[in-house]
């Protein structure tokens, strides 16, 4: 034990004999609590995400129960604190718009809290990264309790894959090849239970990351939600954090460059979701750790895809990832690729976690020697389209598309794009490229889930089931096809997307990391003469405020005012 019950933080509240302590105790005692509750134990924080409208984390109210379970078996005391719930399908415009909101939140309410050491509990998409931002820039003692993902989807004896099967069935739906009744089979079988995507989507991908950092259970992001051993290691989370607060086990003893490297790899090697970049970027940069663009194309390049999951792998989903063994069964097969001196959550290496893990199926998983895809799944596009950087996904889409050139249809709207998408007779060829701008972090507004921009049905009944696609926005992690996505700066500011125009021909090279359209810079500066920026999106609120300070997608769309560089430490609050 390297604390003392008089050093707990949450001592400063409770433990003084004066006038303002005595106020604390009270009124802890007015909810039926008293001295033995609190007395020389840790109070450890149950940060829970749980919403009547978050379908991905409707266990967690039952889950955050058993982690207080947890937390008394040690010997804390478990408080529960909701947070924003961040649900993906529900909340509009987008959930990323409220990232940045929901760290700001886990952050002050650890800060102004009489908090010693938290349980996060999240998991659908942008819960995982705001919880994480929020609590390494406090600083206290955590660990990441991820939601799990759901249970296989099934329809007509099919195996259905959230969100990636949605998309290919609506192209066909749209084609004509399916009736309206299949597709409402797909819409009453593709969701089987609570918890996340069971794709490797962005919520496995983030859940994964985390593991891959240290900063969960070891193998705890693939246990499926509905699982009973997911009940089981929410307890065991309760349990662990109470030691690491005796320990002192604080975020930046496991947040650091190694396990950042272990997380990115970990992250290529899943097949992950192209949101893991921006979502990288914002958590490392909380920690201290630098981590950019080139770092991870760089990791990418020498990481293989191993994870044989939906949409980089052609069969297999989440649940058949944990039967199979799971991440730890993946950083397994990573081998030396992984730095497995990175110290985790449980007290442990990442060498030690991993050492008895086995690979139960290595069509699930694959050893090095036979990957799903020779790179990881991601790759960084610069160029004078892009001169900030652009993500795309080499694994999930035809390869025909790697090396290719062909001329801009631009949509300035996701609305002006519905048009051109739904237009039968709408003049255009596979060669063509489908450009959608405006819809960044700023223009979006919140960078939403635009990119993997629907085939056109003018190519779909020609049999067509991909093409070349560009935008500032994301795509959903569930997604897949030739999608250019996150350019850099935003077409809404004036970056170079603002200026092209349809007809021009935009090129893509992906061996060697290239995206360009070509106009000469004469030519570019000579349409930025002519450019006027949009008006803004917002002019009061969180809208506002977003829009004065959010970074663009190569920075991690972080606010420029939470920066770990951005001026002086917050001090401890006073006590009153």
């Amino acid at each position: 034990m390297t604390k003392k019950p008089e050093d707990l933080r949450s001592a400063r509240w409770f433990a003084p004999d004066d006038l303002r302590s005595m106020g604390h105790r009270s009124r802890a005692m007015q909810m039926g609590l008293d001295g033995a509750d609190w007395e020389g134990k840790p109070v450890i924080a149950v940060i829970n995400t749980w919403s009547d409208l978050s379908p991905c984390h409707h266990h967690l109210r039952d889950r955050a129960e058993f982690v207080k379970k947890g937390v008394y078996q040690a010997g804390g005391m478990p408080v529960e604190m909701p947070v924003h719930s961040f649900s993906e399908q529900f909340l509009k415009p987008t959930s990323m718009l409220y990232r940045n909101m929901g760290a700001l939140e886990v952050e002050e309410t650890l800060r102004s809290h009489p908090i010693d050491g938290a349980v996060l509990l999240g998991g659908c998409d942008k819960s995982t990264p705001a919880l994480i931002m929020g609590a390494v820039s406090m600083g206290l003692p955590f660990i990441y309790l991820p939601a799990g993902a759901m249970l296989r989807g099934n329809y007509a004896g099919q195996k259905l894959g959230s969100g990636t099967d949605v998309w290919k069935y609506w192209d066909e739906r749209r084609a004509g090849t399916i009736t309206k009744d299949q597709w409402d089979g797909v819409q009453g079988g593709i969701a089987r239970s609570y918890g996340t995507c069971m794709t490797m989507g962005t919520a496995s991908t983030m859940m994964s990351i985390a593991d891959g950092w240290g900063l969960t259970l070891p193998g705890a992001s693939s246990i499926p939600a509905p699982d009973a051993g997911h009940k089981r290691m929410s307890a065991a989370c309760g349990r662990r954090i109470v030691e690491m607060v005796w320990e002192d086990l604080t975020p930046d003893k496991i947040m650091t460059p190694a396990s950042t490297r272990n997380a990115v790899t970990v992250a290529m090697a899943t097949g992950c979701s192209t949101n893991a970049i921006i979502h990288l970027i914002a958590m490392a940069r909380r920690a201290g750790v630098p981590l950019g663009l080139d770092d991870l194309d760089a990791i990418g390049h020498t990481t293989p895809v191993l994870a044989n999951l939906r949409p980089s792998g052609k069969e297999y989903l989440m649940e058949d990832f944990f039967y199979a063994g799971g991440l730890l069964a993946l950083m397994k097969e990573l081998g030396d690729k992984l730095d497995l001196s990175a110290l985790t959550v449980n007290g442990r290496t990442m060498g030690e976690n991993i050492e008895g893990a086995v690979n139960y199926n290595d069509d699930v998983i694959r050893p090095l020697s036979n990957p799903v895809y020779h790179e990881g799944s991601l790759a960084v596009l610069r160029g004078n389209l892009a001169p900030d950087g652009a993500v795309i996904k080499p694994a999930a889409m035809d390869p025909k598309f790697q090396v290719h050139s062909g001329p801009a249809i631009v949509a300035d709207s996701y609305a002006q794009l519905k048009e051109i998408i739904n237009d039968e007779d709408y003049p255009m060829t596979p060669d063509s490229v489908l450009v959608l701008r405006n819809a960044g972090p700023q223009g979006g507004p919140g960078m939403p889930e635009w990119g993997m921009i629907p085939m056109p049905k003018a190519l779909l009944k020609q049999g067509h089931r991909d093409m070349l696609r560009l935008s500032d926005a994301r795509m959903s992690g569930t997604s897949y096809g030739a999608c250019i996505l996150h350019v850099a700066p935003e077409a809404f500011i004036g970056g170079p997307l603002a200026l092209i125009r349809s007809g021009d021909i935009i090129e893509i090279d992906v061996p060697n990391r290239k995206l360009n359209v070509q106009l000469t810079d004469t030519e570019m500066e000579a349409r930025r003469a002519g450019w006027t920026p949009p008006p803004p999106r917002f002019e009061r609120g969180w809208g506002w405020m977003y829009s004065k300070h959010v970074e663009q997608a190569d920075k991690g769309c972080d606010f420029d005012f939470l920066r770990t560089e951005f001026g002086a430490p917050v001090p401890e609050p006073e006590i009153n």
